[in-house]
């Protein structure tokens, strides 16, 4: 861009510091003035653009980017801006190919196309965008995380950690490199280390918001969850928008309260300051909607979804609330989402659990494949694809789903030194119940009820007894891959004879205590195995306790329920697809049931 008049340049900055401010509807004048003034100068015009944004008006935001992207091609900020919004408008197919001119050259456009990816499931291409620009020492947090993510996500978490370990041994005095390094770490879940890092970046200064963020997640993981509390709500005063601070912290309240009050009060706070804000709008319902009150959490966003420009991610996630109760309601909303943004997979998936709630499931499974075409191992559309299927009494059903085949049940060998089984577990119980939640709350958004699970990933969990645990389960596992062989369906095309894990964890239920229906929608291969059991439970007539398949989550005309059942026994481990749908009948007893559950998915090939 041409060297700036002394007016011009005293302009821009008075309308930074509006900015800053928060000033937007003075920003918003003054820089009308500017382009009024000057209607070829691109950055007002992108600034312009994105007060707009900010203030409602995304047709007149988009508008002014076409036209400061007219005024001046080669300005970089303008092709970012405008890709994000239309990444934010459900519109990927044109916002992409406009980030990846940039992604090179601005560290932000880099940061929206990963995570996009990563949200898309689509690692090695977030990798790829992410690799070179946080090569540079400046790379932004928030980048860096997204890199990490990637790599994590590919199995690569120690490369994340020898990567950024070199460059803060590199810069020891760079707080921001040993951050990059705290978030490797976590990743690869050596949050001992992680916390203490962000812990002496904190002291000497380097108290950004994203510090806080990665120190909070590390003591969750340790369990240390008052301190994590804490360091939530200091990163929430530096960033009242932190979207996933908001998400965190509300998921520790609950546990600590169990009252969805108190879980949303920091939250509300916040969309007192910035009313209307969306994106916090969204992570409002979705914490009601996971601590089971969809109903509010529609009402939450009822009041915005109605507005004529809603963008198509708050009518999805408004959707998303009313498909528990009333499909039609999401269809409409799924519907208009799409009419805004026809490329959208995450309204089109709405729509095909919505098209299976009213009945219509040969048009669900038209959705269904076609979105299957671009992300075939979505193990939540191939549940919704095979629900179709059940709908219509289509045979492909039957060998999709043949429970009798693909749910395995087999009993772990005690791993040495222990003498036997019964020994092994009761040191597995000792272990797992010290990384259990004493408050007794389950976690937000899970399938459990009346019980908790652990935080943290168990498969790389340090105590020397849960591993042996893991590497008892590789013998089954193996088994379980020969046993399926090789094919063309979802499950047998990803077997190539290898595995690696992909979270573990544990849950603990008490009297009336059950899972509701789930998939896992990124495993291959998913798990229940029983520690310990309430007297009688493996031996009982009634399905009490028991691991159920095949009833959907979602409500579906005509009702489908379920089909096959597999009786709890200590020491068992069953092995089955993520895709298909399992939950736990409830049961009543004074004691508990004690379980560790994993995924898996393909290895590198042998």
């Amino acid at each position: 861009m041409s060297t700036l008049s002394p007016p011009l340049r005293e302009a821009m900055q008075q309308i930074g510091m509006l900015l800053q401010a928060g000033d937007l509807r003075g920003a918003h004048d003054r820089l009308q003035s500017v382009v009024k003034q000057h209607p070829d100068y691109a950055e007002a015009l992108r600034l312009l653009g994105g007060v707009r944004q900010a203030l409602g008006d995304i047709e007149g935001a988009e508008a002014l980017l076409r036209k400061a992207m007219a005024a001046d091609p080669g300005w970089a900020p303008t092709w970012a801006s405008l890709g994000e919004l239309l990444l934010n408008s459900g519109r990927a197919g044109e916002a992409v190919p406009l980030l990846q001119r940039v992604a090179s050259r601005l560290p932000h456009a880099a940061l929206l196309l990963a995570r996009y990816y990563n949200d898309q499931q689509r690692p090695a291409d977030a990798l790829t965008v992410a690799a070179h620009p946080c090569s540079s020492a400046q790379a932004p947090a928030e980048l860096i995380a997204q890199h990490v993510a990637a790599l994590a996500a590919l199995g690569r978490q120690d490369e994340a950690v020898r990567f950024y370990r070199q460059r803060a041994e590199a810069l020891p005095n760079d707080p921001a490199a040993a951050h990059a390094m705290a978030m490797a770490l976590a990743a690869a879940s050596e949050h001992a280390a992680a916390e203490r890092i962000t812990r002496n970046a904190l002291a000497r200064g380097h108290a950004t918001a994203a510090v806080h963020f990665t120190h909070a997640s590390s003591l969750i993981a340790l369990g240390q969850m008052e301190a994590a509390e804490a360091a939530l709500r200091d990163c929430l005063r530096q960033d009242p928008r932190h979207i996933e601070a908001h998400d965190h912290l509300a998921r520790l309240v609950w546990m600590r309260t169990g009252d969805s009050t108190q879980t949303t009060a920091l939250l509300d706070q916040a969309l007192q300051q910035c009313q209307g804000d969306e994106a916090l709008l969204a992570t409002k319902a979705a914490i009601l909607q996971g601590a089971g009150n969809a109903h509010g959490a529609y009402q939450c966003l009822a009041t915005a979804a109605a507005h004529a420009q809603a963008a198509p991610s708050l009518l999805v996630r408004a959707g998303l609330a009313a498909l528990e109760f009333d499909p039609a309601v999401a269809l409409a909303l799924a519907e208009r989402a799409l009419q805004r943004s026809p490329s959208a997979n995450a309204a089109r998936n709405l729509l095909a659990a919505a098209l299976l709630g009213i009945g219509d499931a040969q048009q669900a499974l038209r959705h269904c494949e076609a979105l299957l075409a671009n992300t075939p191992d979505d193990q939540y559309l191939i549940a919704l694809q095979t629900t179709a299927w059940r709908l219509l009494g289509d045979p492909r059903y039957e060998a999709f789903c043949d429970y009798a085949d693909l749910v395995r049940a087999q009993t772990l060998q005690a791993p040495l030194p222990w003498p036997d089984l019964p020994s092994f577990l009761a040191d597995v119980k000792r272990s797992l119940q010290r990384l259990h939640n004493p408050h007794g709350h389950p976690l937000l958004f899970q399938s459990l009820r009346h019980g908790t699970e652990t935080t943290g990933d168990l498969a790389r969990h340090p105590d020397p007894v849960i591993q042996a645990l893991f590497q008892a389960f590789d013998a089954p596992i193996r088994a379980y891959l020969t046993h399926i062989g090789s094919g063309a369906d979802p499950l047998r095309r990803r077997n190539r004879g290898t595995y690696r894990y992909n979270g573990g964890w544990s849950v603990q239920l008490r009297s009336a205590g059950f899972h509701t229906n789930h998939v896992h929608p990124r495993g291959w291969i998913s798990s229940a195995f029983y520690v310990d059991l309430p007297d009688g439970m493996a031996s009982a007539s009634t399905p009490d306790g028991c691991l159920a398949f095949g009833q959907p989550s979602i409500l579906t005309t005509p009702p489908l329920h379920a089909q096959h059942l597999v009786r709890p026994e200590a020491g068992r481990l069953v092995l089955f697809p993520s895709y298909v749908w399992h939950g736990t009948v409830p049961f009543h007893s004074e004691q508990t049931r004690l379980t560790v559950a994993f995924d898996v998915v393909p290895g590198d090939a042998a």
